[in-house]
């Protein structure tokens, strides 16, 4: 356990609306802690310790802070780097500088990856450093965790956005009959069953939905499309954007090769490809909602349950920090589905990094591709209140006299 010294805290990969609340929850509860000295913010995740871009945020006035924990986007920026052997001794040269004795990194798969490191570095080098992973995705594929902060608000946005492109969808009629939605998840389909969340009835949207967990052939997609189109005159469609054919192949096409710095290839083009399919083999017209990253900075679709559970996740870590809890990520733990009631725990980074969380099979009929109740039960109190209702006129049509 680290005698007093400095905090410093990071932000990493893709922003969510929640993420400045867990930076609240840092600072609010680092501020009660006579363990710590400064409480550092690192600009640009690892970098900004990397290159000594350190933020002051005891001077922050209380105000801004309670604004933050409304305010999409990462406040501190935020950086996909992978730590390299040559930034070893510079990291470490930097903690002895500002005495720097607890480090928080909120982020994802990979930044937990780097929290782990950053421990690992420090217990080779036998300096007393805590550092710990405060989690953040909306592609909640965080192990060791029930969910992960970030999830909720995107699983709100997406639940809300494909109802209302549905009654969009549904409007149009026979001119533009087929719509799909493509939703973040390269691996995981967490987000995309999400938009079944705001489905009341049979014949509401999302009618199909595709994950990467449920491989399927183009033809079987076509059928299915054909099949609900004869059924309702309209199909609407979530679909993940690591969508995979019987054989594994993706859907989308790789983006010219590119991968980030942990090696994820990057693609696109799935909602693209299957549209063409349709329109080429069925002769349905075919559009393509393509929400990409507002579905996690939609502020006004954010969760509070979500929000609130950000914060606390961010002041947990504070208090696991000065316990000397290094090399642990805070997870949150479910109490309760209903009434919704949850706690937060610890898990270790070295199960965390590198892994990824995929929809279990009681969430997925893997037959059919359809989501389970056993899925909206686990999602639904993570969204927060339910979605508002909407209406439709009854089918009084006038007889002719």
């Amino acid at each position: 356990m680290p005698s007093k010294g400095n905090l410093v805290v990071a932000q990493s990969g893709g922003p969510t609306v929640a993420i400045n609340s867990s930076l609240v929850g840092v600072v609010h509860e680092a501020l009660e802690q006579d363990a710590i000295g400064g409480i550092y913010g690192a600009q640009n995740g690892i970098r900004g310790v990397l290159d000594e871009k350190l933020l002051d945020l005891r001077r922050v006035p209380g105000e801004t802070l309670e604004g933050l924990r409304r305010t999409p986007a990462a406040a501190l920026g935020t950086v996909r780097h992978k730590l390299s052997d040559d930034d070893y001794d510079r990291l470490l040269e930097v903690f002895r500088a500002y005495d720097i004795r607890y480090f928080l990194y909120n982020g994802g798969n990979d930044s937990m990856d780097t929290a782990e490191r950053v421990h690992q570095l420090a217990l080779e080098a036998n300096y007393e450093l805590v550092s710990l992973g405060v989690p953040k995705t909306v592609d909640n594929d965080l192990v060791g965790t029930d969910h992960s902060p970030g999830y909720g608000s995107a699983a709100r946005f997406v639940a809300m956005a494909i109802r209302d492109t549905g009654y969009d969808t549904e409007s149009m009629g026979p001119s533009s009959p087929v719509k799909i939605m493509e939703v973040m998840g390269r691996n995981a389909g967490w987000l995309t069953a999400a938009s079944v969340l705001g489905k009341e009835g049979p014949e509401d949207p999302p009618h199909l939905v595709y994950v990467p967990e449920c491989r399927v052939s183009a033809e079987a997609l076509l059928a299915e499309v054909e099949a609900v189109h004869r059924r309702l005159g309209r199909v609407v469609i979530a679909l993940s954007e690591g969508i995979r054919d019987e054989g594994g192949k993706s859907f989308g096409k790789a983006l010219r090769g590119e991968v980030d710095e942990f090696g994820h290839r990057m693609k696109g083009g799935a909602s693209d490809e299957v549209a063409r399919l349709i329109t080429a083999e069925l002769g349905l017209k075919a559009r393509v909602d393509r929400p990409n990253y507002i579905q996690r900075s939609f502020m006004i679709a954010a969760s509070p349950v979500d929000l609130e559970e950000a914060y606390e996740v961010g002041r947990a870590a504070v208090r696991a920090a000065v316990a000397g809890e290094s090399g642990r990520m805070i997870s949150l733990v479910r109490i309760s589905s209903t009434p919704y009631e949850f706690t937060t725990g610890t898990t270790p980074l070295s199960e965390v990094a590198g892994r990824e969380r995929k929809l279990p099979p009681e969430y997925i009929d893997t037959s059919t591709g359809e989501i389970t109740p056993g899925f909206v039960e686990y999602a639904r109190p993570l969204i927060g209140d339910p979605l508002p209702p909407y209406s439709r006129l009854p089918a009084h049509f006038v007889e002719r006299p």
